[in-house]
């Protein structure tokens, strides 16, 4: 029986997963989707959608979620202010990892600069001040039995240059980007990373969009970090229409390319979709690869819209 609550009728679960194969194939990459409606009627599609993927930084959202329940038991002062020296971090091209010198801020704009624009120091700050303990715990909690968190960036980072031999997180980079290095990583691997499935996944998604992941405030305040994400070449791309919000979380390894999110269209349920791709190539930028990520959402979830009751 399939674990989803309801489903598209057979003729049209084909025909969209022939559609989703030929755009995944057009874009070199192998993919898993998983999509649902939240609220009722709950209609699922499923495209390899409890196989094991690496998350890279969509495990962000994991770190958030543990942070606003840590929040609602007073563990956790979100207002409270902290100064982080972005050198003794991890790297990364985006928000307090560009920078070069300390910065005083609060546990809720590290957590917004984490989201929007996947702030590799704001995550590790915040997963060194939770625990990864605590994160386990929660996404047991939340019914997630195929997700698992290893570690933050830096971890991640450490692995790669030991694996790759090289000395600097660039290289380390560069060397997976390499077409003629043919060096096996365990980062690629869900079995060794943080790794999840797209049904867990939107599973996270829903949890958040219906007030169980954490109170009622901290699940809005999560619900609104995600619809203010700066990237918009993958799930977004694929609904260019006005009035469409859609709220995301990207997750980037050179060769991996995936986002979770919801769409959220005026008078209907929202969706939360879940889509992971694995390139055939690890070339640094994938433009192809990202708009099929789009592509095969909205395949999936133009089948899947309803009115709300």
């Amino acid at each position: 029986m399939n674990p989803d609550s309801g489903e598209l009728p057979a003729h049209v679960r084909e025909q969209v997963d022939s559609d989703v194969a030929e755009i995944l194939a057009d874009a070199g990459c192998s993919g898993w989707l998983h999509a649902t409606t939240i609220g009722s009627p709950q209609i699922s599609h499923s495209y390899d959608a409890d196989a094991p993927v690496v998350l890279a930084s969509v495990y962000k959202l994991a770190v958030l979620i543990s942070l606003c329940r840590s929040a609602d038991r007073r563990d956790i002062d979100l207002a409270a202010s902290i100064t982080v020296d972005p050198t003794q971090w991890a790297q990364g091209p985006t928000g307090l990892a560009a920078l070069r010198d300390p910065v005083t801020l609060s546990r809720r704009d590290l957590a917004t600069s984490m989201m929007t624009v996947s702030d590799n120091v704001a995550a590790d700050v915040l997963l060194d001040e939770i625990g990864l303990d605590r994160v386990r715990d929660d996404l047991l909690d939340l019914g997630l039995r195929n997700t698992r968190i290893v570690g933050g960036v830096a971890e991640l980072h450490e692995r790669l240059q030991r694996e790759t031999g090289t000395s600097t997180v660039a290289e380390a980079f560069a060397a997976l980007a390499d077409p003629d290095d043919d060096t096996a990583i365990s980062a690629y691997d869900a079995a060794y990373s943080s790794s999840s499935t797209p049904r867990d996944c939107t599973t996270l998604l829903t949890s958040v969009w219906t007030d169980r992941a954490a109170s009622s405030e901290m699940c809005a305040f999560i619900r609104d970090t995600m619809r203010r994400q700066v990237f918009t070449s993958r799930l977004a791309s694929g609904f260019p229409f006005r009035r469409v919000t859609v709220a995301g979380k990207t997750g980037t390894l050179v060769a991996i390319r995936n986002e979770i999110g919801v769409i959220e269209f005026p008078g209907e349920l929202p969706v939360a979709v879940a889509v992971f791709s694995m390139s055939a190539r690890s070339d640094p930028a994938l433009p192809h690869v990202d708009r099929a990520i789009g592509e095969a959402a909205r395949t999936v979830v133009t089948e899947l819209r309803v009115p709300e009751e």
